[in-house]
């Protein structure tokens, strides 16, 4: 699939190296791969050698129990994904995805390297950042002019929306090529955003989120009162609670942290429960506990 004018724009990106497998990592495998492209995931340890794939795997079997995909569909998918230790196997590759976690030393860190792994002087380094700075992950690398923001949401297989972020130092066919792969090849809706902390979407509902948090953390409601609350007052799928836990409550301190950081409005500052439970390791759905529990 194709978008008018983007043909000659997205036909050379076919090679994708993603860097990570958690949730957003192997969603962006998954959906690369079934768009018939050849991707490498870079992982940094054995036990994510083992789960990355086991997640993919996992998402597909639903997509075919859900009959949106058949198995042979499944099957030629997950023939198209390699996971590897090694992230010099990236070194081929057209457009990379970084999808580590959200912290801003160990981005700098990954970038740094791909800039001296990555061939082609003309491919894309991108990152899935929710909330950081593109400008200050480009200062990592030689090739400023070819770093850009792609930000998925969760469930990245499903949401049909993504945030194209260009810095004071993309080149502009850098963000044409980043935009056209996204939308054309990839099928996706595309915004651009700017390069500013939580871009478009996560500057908006952040505050909401926080807001919900600071009402547990004060004893005015329950959590499932504030979601029951959401979801029936304002027919919004997931309260905000649950929809922090879906994010991970590790992540959703950190971008609540790099949107205090670069706006020093108390309404972005993480709330002390938030830090607590995070300390503690109720980091979410992923670990089982969060404001809710799950089995």
């Amino acid at each position: 699939m194709t978008v008018d004018g983007t043909e000659g724009l997205v036909a050379d990106v076919h090679r994708i190296g993603v860097v990570g497998s958690g949730i957003m990592g192997a969603g962006i495998a998954e959906l690369c791969a079934k768009a018939g492209l050849d991707v490498v995931v870079a992982v940094s340890s054995e036990r994510s050698l083992e789960a990355g794939p086991a997640r993919v795997a996992k998402s597909l079997d639903r997509a075919v129990s859900r009959g949106k995909l058949d198995a042979a569909q499944r099957d030629a998918a997950l023939g198209r994904i390699t996971f590897t230790r090694d992230l010099g196997s990236l070194g081929d590759r057209q457009l990379v995805v970084e999808a580590v976690k959200e912290d801003e030393e160990l981005k700098l860190d990954v970038f740094a390297a791909l800039d001296k792994i990555v061939e082609a002087p003309d491919a894309i380094l991108a990152s899935n950042t929710s909330s950081l700075s593109i400008a200050r992950l480009a200062k990592a690398t030689t090739r400023p002019e070819r770093v850009v923001g792609i930000h998925f949401f969760n469930p990245v297989p499903v949401l049909p929306l993504v945030e194209i972020v260009e810095s004071v130092l993309t080149g502009t066919d850098t963000t044409d090529r980043a935009e056209a792969f996204v939308a054309g090849t990839l099928g996706k809706s595309v915004v651009r955003a700017p390069d500013r902390a939580g871009f478009i979407v996560n500057s908006l509902l952040f505050p909401y989120l926080l807001s919900a948090i600071r009402l547990v953390d004060s004893g005015q409601a329950s959590a499932e009162t504030v979601d029951r609350a959401m979801v029936l007052g304002c027919s919004h799928p997931l309260g905000p609670l649950a929809l922090a836990d879906l994010i991970g409550l590790d992540t959703t301190v950190s971008i609540a942290e790099a949107l205090y950081e670069e706006f020093k409005e108390p309404l972005y500052a993480p709330p002390p429960l938030l830090r607590r439970m995070v300390e503690s390791g109720f980091l979410g759905k992923k670990s089982g506990r969060g404001f809710h529990h799950y089995g």
